[in-house]
């Protein structure tokens, strides 16, 4: 479930209603975690009558540096506001139409029966981490590069835990596979979205972070500079839509506002 569909030979096109001969395929690139949630609004959107979306996924990162060297993206989808200030000072986010899609909560993961989870606890100063890893690593985005291990990393620090696992991660180019070490069993714990762990049946959440030990976890989207278009403007409209909120709540998201 965790292969992403990277660009140029790897965007998957959805079925559905074919585009108009003036208006060409919307291509989106949207953070690896929104996977689960842009696809089911896709149904929604082609039943709306636009023509069908490509939808690419990868690291925020990654998709951003694409961007800046000219990737065929209309809008570009951010899991922080980090890279989304990135191609705004370099001049390829079009002034004023930035707007938030959605916002998530970070949980720490285990493998395991999601049904069979009880309730989980919020993490705080003293939370055994480095003992419940034992021998294994902690699995997160990188730091250095993905919004969710950037998260994650200030939560840890905030509550006084990053030294006792700093030399013991397993960092790795995007979320959902972080997600994914852990649903196989390749790492004892991991630190995602809630909406990843709501999509993946074989881990459980063992720990919630407080909101207030990292920046607010913030979807921003927007229209690629060069690349506007009145598809790409119904689509940003479309993600604060009714049916598009229903959407990303189901797959775990908090409201936008």
């Amino acid at each position: 479930m965790c292969a992403l569909r990277m660009l140029f030979g790897a965007v998957a096109l959805l079925a559905g209603v074919a585009a108009p001969a003036t208006e060409p395929a919307l291509t989106v690139f949207a953070a690896a975690s929104l996977q689960n949630a842009l696809e089911e609004t896709d149904a929604a959107w082609r039943r709306a009558g636009d023509a069908p979306a490509r939808l690419a996924f990868a690291a925020s990162s990654t998709l951003a540096r694409q961007i800046e060297r000219g990737a065929p993206a209309e809008v570009y989808i951010s899991a922080d506001l980090a890279w989304m200030d990135y191609l705004a000072s370099r001049g390829r986010i079009v002034k004023g139409s930035r707007m938030i899609v959605a916002r998530n909560r970070l949980v720490l993961i285990a493998q395991g029966s999601r049904a069979a989870q009880g309730a989980s606890r919020e993490i705080e100063r003293g939370f055994a981490l480095g003992e419940r890893l034992g021998r294994g690593r902690l699995a997160l985005g990188d730091p250095e590069h993905v919004p969710a291990g950037r998260y994650a990393r200030a939560a840890l620090e905030s509550l006084g835990l990053w030294a006792s696992v700093a030399d013991r991660l397993a960092p790795v180019e995007n979320v959902r596979l972080a997600l994914a070490l852990v649903a196989r069993g390749e790492a004892p714990l991991g630190i995602v979205y809630a909406s990843d762990a709501a999509a993946e049946h074989s881990v459980r959440v063992v720990g919630t972070f407080a909101q207030d030990s990292h920046p607010p976890i913030v979807y921003p989207a927007a229209l690629v500079a060069g690349r506007d278009s009145a598809a790409g403007r119904r689509y940003l409209a479309f993600l604060r839509s009714a049916a598009a909120r229903a959407a990303f709540a189901r797959q775990g998201f908090l409201p936008a506002e």
